[in-house]
Protein backbone atom coordinates (compact mmCIF):
# COMPACT_ATOMS: atom_id res chain seq x y z
CA UNK A 1 0.00 0.00 0.00
CA UNK A 2 1.26 3.37 -0.82
CA UNK A 3 1.38 5.73 2.24
CA UNK A 4 0.88 9.24 0.25
CA UNK A 5 -1.63 7.52 -1.87
CA UNK A 6 -4.26 6.95 0.80
CA UNK A 7 -4.47 10.63 1.83
CA UNK A 8 -7.21 12.23 0.27
CA UNK A 9 -6.66 15.58 -1.08
CA UNK A 10 -9.38 18.68 0.70
CA UNK A 11 -9.90 20.63 -2.30
CA UNK A 12 -10.00 25.03 -1.00
CA UNK A 13 -13.36 26.48 -2.11
CA UNK A 14 -11.60 28.48 -4.94
CA UNK A 15 -10.61 25.41 -6.60
CA UNK A 16 -12.89 23.78 -9.20
CA UNK A 17 -11.63 20.17 -10.32
CA UNK A 18 -13.66 17.91 -12.94
CA UNK A 19 -12.70 14.88 -14.38
CA UNK A 20 -13.61 14.82 -18.48
CA UNK A 21 -12.65 11.75 -19.51
CA UNK A 22 -9.12 10.86 -18.95
CA UNK A 23 -8.23 14.45 -18.01
CA UNK A 24 -8.34 16.24 -14.46
CA UNK A 25 -9.07 19.76 -15.00
CA UNK A 26 -8.12 22.08 -11.81
CA UNK A 27 -9.24 25.51 -12.00
CA UNK A 28 -8.05 28.10 -8.95
CA UNK A 29 -7.97 32.40 -9.15
CA UNK A 30 -3.95 31.73 -9.62
CA UNK A 31 -4.27 29.39 -13.00
CA UNK A 32 -5.59 25.86 -14.76
CA UNK A 33 -3.92 22.84 -14.97
CA UNK A 34 -4.62 19.65 -16.47
CA UNK A 35 -3.66 16.38 -15.89
CA UNK A 36 -4.12 13.13 -18.06
CA UNK A 37 -4.54 10.62 -15.44
CA UNK A 38 -4.77 6.66 -16.77
CA UNK A 39 -8.09 5.19 -15.77
CA UNK A 40 -7.35 1.57 -16.42
CA UNK A 41 -5.25 1.58 -13.32
CA UNK A 42 -6.52 4.08 -11.17
CA UNK A 43 -10.10 5.13 -9.83
CA UNK A 44 -10.38 8.83 -9.30
CA UNK A 45 -13.42 10.29 -6.94
CA UNK A 46 -14.18 13.78 -6.48
CA UNK A 47 -16.85 14.13 -3.78
CA UNK A 48 -18.99 16.90 -3.50
CA UNK A 49 -16.09 19.16 -5.01
CA UNK A 50 -14.76 19.21 -1.48
CA UNK A 51 -12.05 16.17 -1.49
CA UNK A 52 -10.64 14.51 -4.26
CA UNK A 53 -9.34 10.34 -3.92
CA UNK A 54 -7.55 8.33 -5.98
CA UNK A 55 -7.18 4.41 -5.65
CA UNK A 56 -5.89 1.61 -8.04
CA UNK A 57 -7.99 -0.81 -9.72
CA UNK A 58 -5.43 -3.72 -8.99
CA UNK A 59 -2.77 -3.78 -6.71
CA UNK A 60 0.72 -4.63 -7.98
CA UNK A 61 4.61 -3.60 -8.35
CA UNK A 62 3.88 -0.62 -10.80
CA UNK A 63 0.47 0.27 -9.73
CA UNK A 64 1.44 0.70 -6.37
CA UNK A 65 5.21 2.83 -7.70
CA UNK A 66 2.31 5.13 -9.55
CA UNK A 67 -0.17 5.53 -7.05
CA UNK A 68 2.06 7.98 -4.63
CA UNK A 69 3.47 10.01 -7.66
CA UNK A 70 -0.34 10.54 -9.41
CA UNK A 71 -1.42 11.69 -5.86
CA UNK A 72 1.10 14.02 -5.37
CA UNK A 73 0.72 15.79 -8.86
CA UNK A 74 -2.92 16.48 -8.33
CA UNK A 75 -2.23 17.80 -5.14
CA UNK A 76 0.09 20.34 -6.50
CA UNK A 77 -2.24 21.36 -8.73
CA UNK A 78 -4.56 22.21 -6.18
CA UNK A 79 -2.08 23.81 -4.29
CA UNK A 80 -0.72 25.86 -7.21
CA UNK A 81 -3.79 26.96 -8.62
CA UNK A 82 -5.01 28.31 -4.97
CA UNK A 83 -1.97 29.49 -3.28
CA UNK A 84 0.85 29.11 -6.10
CA UNK A 85 4.32 28.01 -5.47
CA UNK A 86 7.35 30.57 -4.71
CA UNK A 87 11.19 30.38 -4.84
CA UNK A 88 13.80 33.05 -3.60
CA UNK A 89 17.24 32.73 -5.19
CA UNK A 90 20.29 34.42 -3.86
CA UNK A 91 23.20 36.65 -6.08
CA UNK A 92 25.99 36.04 -4.09
CA UNK A 93 29.20 37.75 -5.27
CA UNK A 94 30.69 41.22 -6.13
CA UNK A 95 29.62 42.93 -8.36
CA UNK A 96 26.38 39.85 -9.06
CA UNK A 97 23.09 41.83 -10.09
CA UNK A 98 20.03 41.48 -11.63
CA UNK A 99 17.08 43.58 -13.01
CA UNK A 100 14.11 42.97 -15.08
CA UNK A 101 13.82 44.62 -18.58
CA UNK A 102 9.94 44.19 -19.95
CA UNK A 103 9.66 40.34 -20.03
CA UNK A 104 13.52 39.43 -19.76
CA UNK A 105 15.97 39.37 -16.82
CA UNK A 106 19.05 40.86 -17.41
CA UNK A 107 21.64 39.55 -15.01
CA UNK A 108 25.13 40.33 -14.13
CA UNK A 109 27.13 37.16 -13.29
CA UNK A 110 31.33 38.56 -13.54
CA UNK A 111 31.23 37.33 -17.14
CA UNK A 112 32.72 39.51 -19.77
CA UNK A 113 28.99 40.17 -21.28
CA UNK A 114 25.50 40.19 -19.09
CA UNK A 115 22.89 37.33 -19.28
CA UNK A 116 19.35 38.15 -20.73
CA UNK A 117 17.05 35.16 -19.89
CA UNK A 118 13.98 35.34 -21.39
CA UNK A 119 10.98 34.88 -18.35
CA UNK A 120 8.22 31.96 -19.39
CA UNK A 121 4.59 32.48 -19.77
CA UNK A 122 3.03 31.57 -16.36
CA UNK A 123 6.38 32.52 -14.47
CA UNK A 124 6.13 36.02 -12.35
CA UNK A 125 9.87 37.25 -11.48
CA UNK A 126 10.68 40.26 -9.14
CA UNK A 127 13.71 41.46 -8.31
CA UNK A 128 13.34 42.68 -4.53
CA UNK A 129 16.88 43.53 -4.07
CA UNK A 130 19.74 43.58 -7.20
CA UNK A 131 20.90 40.23 -5.66
CA UNK A 132 17.67 38.44 -4.38
CA UNK A 133 15.41 37.57 -7.06
CA UNK A 134 11.80 35.80 -6.15
CA UNK A 135 9.90 33.59 -8.94
CA UNK A 136 6.45 32.46 -8.55
CA UNK A 137 3.54 30.55 -10.19
CA UNK A 138 1.35 28.31 -10.05
CA UNK A 139 3.12 25.05 -11.25
CA UNK A 140 5.47 23.81 -9.43
CA UNK A 141 7.45 22.00 -12.03
CA UNK A 142 8.01 24.92 -13.99
CA UNK A 143 8.74 27.16 -10.97
CA UNK A 144 11.51 24.78 -10.39
CA UNK A 145 13.08 24.43 -13.69
CA UNK A 146 13.34 27.99 -14.33
CA UNK A 147 14.85 28.42 -10.77
CA UNK A 148 17.36 25.82 -11.79
CA UNK A 149 18.34 27.12 -15.28
CA UNK A 150 19.13 30.32 -13.40
CA UNK A 151 21.06 28.43 -11.29
CA UNK A 152 23.25 26.68 -13.96
CA UNK A 153 24.05 30.43 -15.51
CA UNK A 154 26.56 30.95 -12.46
CA UNK A 155 27.02 27.51 -10.57
CA UNK A 156 27.96 28.02 -6.90
CA UNK A 157 32.09 27.51 -6.29
CA UNK A 158 33.36 25.87 -3.63
CA UNK A 159 36.28 28.13 -1.97
CA UNK A 160 34.52 31.60 -1.57
CA UNK A 161 30.67 30.11 -2.27
CA UNK A 162 29.91 32.65 -5.09
CA UNK A 163 27.30 32.03 -7.20
CA UNK A 164 23.57 31.74 -7.86
CA UNK A 165 21.81 29.84 -5.08
CA UNK A 166 18.48 29.10 -3.20
CA UNK A 167 17.62 31.47 0.03
CA UNK A 168 18.97 28.95 2.77
CA UNK A 169 20.81 26.52 1.00
CA UNK A 170 24.05 25.26 2.57
CA UNK A 171 27.39 25.40 0.54
CA UNK A 172 29.87 23.31 1.74
CA UNK A 173 33.13 25.36 1.44
CA UNK A 174 36.59 23.92 0.61
CA UNK A 175 39.56 24.86 2.49
CA UNK A 176 42.29 26.55 0.71
CA UNK A 177 46.25 25.92 -0.19
CA UNK A 178 48.70 26.14 2.94
CA UNK A 179 51.96 27.25 3.33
Amino acid sequence: MSKIGKINISIPEKVKAVLSGNVLNIEGPLGKKSLNIDLEMFKVDIVEGKTISIKPNKINENSKRLWGMNRSLINNAVIGSSKGYEKTLELVGVGYRAALKGKQLNLQLGYSHDINFDIPEGIKITVEKQTILKITGFDKQQVGTVASKIKTFRKIEPYKGKGVREQGQYVLKKEGKKK
